[in-house]
C-alpha cells in the first residue's frame, strides 16, 4: 500500500439540469447532426480539393509564373546591367581618368612645382625687399617725426602748461578756494545747531499738545460709534430672520412637490418595468440562454461526429479508388510495361547511344585534326610574311658554372686564382 500517494481528483461538482434543458438537448443535437454532417463532408471534400489544386496545380503554375517573370522581368536587366551597365562604366572610368585625371594630375604637379619654385626661390626676397620699402615709406618716417617732432613738442607744450595752468589754479586752490569752503562749513554747522534748538524747544511741545487733543476726541467718539455698529448688527438680524424663514417656506413647498413627482413617476413607470424585467425578461432570458448554449454545444458535438463520419467516408472512398483504379494501375506498370520498357532499353536504346557516342567521338577528332591543320597554316603564313623569329639570346649567369663555380677550397679571384 502506498501511503506516498496523492489522493485522487475529485470530480468537478455538475449544476443541476432541469428537466427544460434535458428535453430541449436530444432534439437539438439530432437536429443539428442531420444538418452539420453534409456540411462537414462538403468541407472535407473541399479542404481536400484545395490541398490536391494546391500540390498538383497551384504550385507549378506558380513556379512556373516565377519563372517566366524571372525571364522576363529579372534577367534581361541583370544582363543588361553585367554586361552593359558594368562594362560601360568601367570604360567611361577608365575614359574618365584618360582624359580628365590624367591631365589634370599633370597640371597639378606643374602647378605645385612652380609654387615650391615661387615660395622658395621667388616670394622670400620680393617679400624682404616689400618690407624694407614699406618701412622706408611708412615706418620710418612716421618714428622720426614722433621721436624728433612730437616728443619734444610735447614735452614744451607740457611746461608751458604746468607754467601757464597748474601753477595758477594751485595757487587759486589753496590761499582762495580752502578759506571759503571752511568759512561755508562753519556757517553751515551754526545753522544746523539752530534748527536743532527750534525743534527741542519748539516744534516737541506744540506736536504733544496736539496728540493730547487727538486722545480727548478719540476717547469722545469711541463710545458713539459702538452704538452705531450696535444698531447695524440689530438690524442685519432682523432681516436675515426674515429672509430665512421665507427661504425655509419655499424649500418645504419644494420638498413637498418633488416627492409627490416621485411618487407618481414611480407608481407609473418604475414599478411596472421593473414587474415587466422580473417576471417576463429574465425567464426568456434565461430560455434563450440555454437554448442558446446547448445549441452551441449542439453544434460543436455535431460537429465533431460529423468530422468522426466524414473520415470514415474518406477512407472508405479512398480504399475504394486504391482496388478500382490504382491496384490495375500498378499491376500494369510492373507486370506489363517495366518488361518493355526493359527490353526497348536493351535492344534500341542502347544501341542508339553507343552509335552517337561513337559518331560524337569521330566528329571530335575531325575537329581537332582540322583546328591543328589552320593552326599549322596559319604559322606557315606568318613565316612566309615575315621571316623566321629571330633567335633567344641566351644571357650568361652571374655566377660560373662547372669548375669555375667558387668553392669553400678554392678562390674565383684573378690574383689568388691557382
Amino acid at each position: 500500500m502506498d501511503l506516498d500517494k496523492f489522493p485522487a481528483e475529485r470530480p468537478a461538482r455538475q449544476t443541476p439540469e432541469g428537466c427544460l434543458v434535458v428535453a430541449i438537448r436530444l432534439p437539438v443535437r439530432i437536429v443539428a447532426l442531420v444538418l452539420i454532417v453534409p456540411a462537414r463532408m462538403v468541407w472535407d471534400g473541399l479542404v481536400v480539393a484545395g490541398r490536391f489544386l494546391t500540390d498538383r496545380l497551384f504550385r507549378p503554375v506558380g513556379r512556373a509564373l516565377e519563372w517566366l517573370a524571372r525571364a522576363v522581368f529579372v534577367w534581361p536587366f541583370v544582363a543588361l546591367w553585367r554586361y552593359g551597365v558594368v562594362p560601360l562604366g568601367a570604360a567611361l572610368g577608365w575614359l574618365f581618368g584618360v582624359l580628365v585625371v590624367a591631365p589634370a594630375t599633370v597640371v597639378w604637379d606643374a602647378l605645385v612645382v612652380a609654387w615650391r619654385f615661387l615660395a622658395d626661390r621667388v616670394f622670400p626676397p620680393v617679400g624682404r625687399a616689400l618690407a624694407w620699402l614699406a618701412r622706408a615709406v611708412f615706418v620710418w618716417p612716421f618714428v622720426g617725426l614722433w621721436r624728433f617732432g612730437v616728443v619734444p613738442l610735447g614735452k614744451a607744450l607740457g611746461w608751458l602748461f604746468g607754467v601757464l595752468v597748474v601753477v595758477p589754479l594751485t595757487w587759486l586752490y589753496e590761499y582762495v578756494l580752502t578759506p571759503v569752503g571752511h568759512g561755508l562749513a562753519w556757517l553751515t554747522r551754526s545753522f544746523g545747531a539752530g534748527l536743532m534748538w527750534f525743534y527741542a524747544r519748539v516744534l516737541t511741545p506744540v506736536g504733544h499738545g496736539v496728540l493730547w487733543v487727538a486722545r480727548g476726541v478719540v476717547w469722545v467718539v469711541t463710545p458713539v460709534g459702538r452704538a452705531v455698529v450696535w444698531c447695524a448688527k440689530g438690524l442685519v438680524w432682523l432681516a436675515s430672520t426674515v429672509v430665512t424663514g421665507i427661504v425655509r417656506g419655499i424649500g418645504i413647498a419644494l420638498s413637498a412637490i418633488g416627492v409627490g413627482l416621485y411618487w407618481i413617476a414611480r407608481v407609473l413607470f418604475v414599478l411596472p418595468a421593473l414587474a415587466l424585467w422580473q417576471w417576463v425578461l429574465v425567464p426568456v432570458g434565461h430560455l434563450l440562454a440555454v437554448v442558446g448554449r446547448e445549441v452551441a454545444d449542439a453544434l460543436g458535438h455535431g460537429w465533431r461526429i460529423a468530422s468522426r463520419i466524414s473520415l470514415a467516408v474518406g477512407r472508405f472512398l479512398g480504399t475504394l479508388f486504391r482496388w478500382i483504379f490504382v491496384e490495375p494501375v500498378r499491376w500494369v506498370y510492373q507486370t506489363v510495361l517495366t518488361p518493355v520498357g526493359h527490353v526497348v532499353r536493351d535492344a534500341v536504346v542502347r544501341p542508339v547511344a553507343e552509335v552517337a557516342r561513337t559518331v560524337g567521338r569521330a566528329s571530335r577528332e575531325a575537329l581537332t585534326a582540322a583546328r591543328e591543320s589552320v593552326r599549322q597554316a596559319r604559322a606557315d603564313f606568318r613565316r612566309m610574311l615575315f621571316g623566321e623569329p629571330a633567335p633567344v639570346e641566351i644571357v650568361g649567369a652571374r655566377e660560373p658554372s662547372g669548375p669555375e663555380a667558387r668553392t669553400l677550397g678554392s678562390s674565383t679571384t684573378a690574383l689568388t686564382k691557382d
